[in-house]
């Protein structure tokens, strides 16, 4: 099953805030991720940014009032509700937020709200003093009970000239909560650790060995993970990625800083994937200063490096689950078969490098599962995505011991 919000309906809800810029490079994302957007504006909102920018992109009308005369206006809020799968509020100012927490529907967007019954996120945005009243804290937990999901704002200069917390998060941040929206909660209440990225060796202080790791299955893994509610520790190697929202970042570089920070992790994980490529050697001794390429040798004597998902194998407690990844270029199944036993995890996914559509840098993937019930799954090309909650899946079904 597909948790991506490609082919979803959602309504954009926009207010009267400052901040409703930022819903129009919202709206430009969550077109691009392939959903249906139509947006309901307040006449507040209007005067900030215009109907025509929100109707161009989306590519629907704006519904900005209860009584226009034409597309059956006078239910075409009840229409709407029904085929939402889901709903933003983007900004949220005090005035929704009180509105929606006292059930008053006055115009277009309040009165489409009450007969909503689809997941809804809000991203409250104001002046900071606004959002720390009394009223304004008690209208959101109101709304939190209701069963709305709630984004906290970001802290910083907000437009009043006041510092503090009440601005809205950047639209990518807003669209991974979306994004989250969409999947099941089955690791609530779960720590996951996931690993990802190259390591880096040194040879000097200006060169390494290093390999093309990119990163992006573990990132979607663990985007995936926060999304299902998982309390995630990410540890990475260098990449040029984003952390995903929500999740505890560790930046590693070397293959024995990673070891160091996933066995001071280990104890606290009831999940741990590692995907990352952790170098297999290193320069066996490191020149303090640069390598005048003159002075070079031809010859550079390496060693091995720990390995790190052994370690973490030997001591795997019973109510653990540890999964691997086995890159390679041929004999995938001997060699992800005897890491699975050898490393003691519960499942490894094997994949073929090589393919332009697969393996290191792509987006997409294709992988074999192997079980330690000695079952295998084939998987198809997907994107890496998808694959990330394929693997929770699975991963979500394993029975451990107590």
């Amino acid at each position: 099953m597909s948790y991506t919000i490609q082919g979803k309906h959602i309504v954009l809800g926009v207010t009267g805030g400052i901040a409703a810029y930022k819903s129009v490079e919202l709206l430009r994302l969550l077109v691009k991720e392939g959903t249906t957007v139509r947006v309901i504006m307040t006449e507040n909102a209007c005067n900030f940014v215009g109907p025509m920018t929100f109707e161009a992109l989306s590519r629907q009308r704006v519904c900005r009032t209860l009584f226009e005369t034409t597309d059956e206006a006078a239910v075409q809020h009840i229409h709407w509700a029904q085929e939402a799968q889901a709903v933003v509020i983007a900004p949220a100012t005090a005035n929704i937020i009180g509105k929606l927490a006292g059930g008053i529907a006055d115009d277009a967007l309040s009165t489409f709200m009450l007969a909503v019954t689809c997941p809804v996120l809000f991203c409250p945005a104001m002046n900071s003093d606004m959002y720390a009243s009394q009223a304004v804290q008690r209208n959101l937990r109101i709304l939190k009970e209701f069963g709305h999901v709630l984004l906290e704002p970001d802290a910083g200069e907000l437009a009043c000239g006041t510092t503090g917390p009440g601005r809205l998060p950047d639209p990518p941040v807003i669209l991974n909560a979306v994004q989250g929206l969409f999947a099941p909660k089955d690791f609530a209440g779960k720590n996951v650790m996931v690993t990802a990225g190259p390591t880096r060796e040194a040879i000097d202080p200006v060169r390494f060995i290093s390999n093309p790791s990119s990163g992006k299955m573990g990132y979607a893994i663990a985007r995936a993970a926060a999304h299902r509610g998982a309390a995630v520790t990410l540890i990475s190697g260098p990449t040029a990625l984003t952390p995903p929202p929500g999740v505890r970042f560790v930046p590693v570089t070397s293959a024995a800083d990673m070891a160091a920070a996933v066995l001071s992790e280990l104890d606290r994980q009831q999940v741990v994937i590692k995907t990352a490529a952790v170098a297999d050697f290193r320069p066996a001794v490191v020149s303090p200063l640069k390598v005048k390429k003159e002075q070079a040798e031809l010859t550079l004597s390496l060693e091995r490096t720990q390995d790190i998902l052994k370690a973490v194998g030997a001591r795997k407690r019973r109510n653990q689950i540890l999964v691997g990844f086995a890159a390679e270029t041929h004999d995938m199944e001997r060699s992800a078969t005897g890491k699975l036993k050898s490393k003691q995890l519960d499942l490894i996914v094997g994949n073929l490098i090589g393919s332009a559509d697969a393996g290191f840098c792509a987006d997409t993937n294709r992988a074999t599962f192997y079980y330690k019930d000695g079952t295998s799954e084939k998987i198809d090309l997907m994107s890496k995505a998808d694959l990330a909650h394929l693997l929770l899946d699975r991963v979500a079904g394993i029975k451990t011991e107590d």
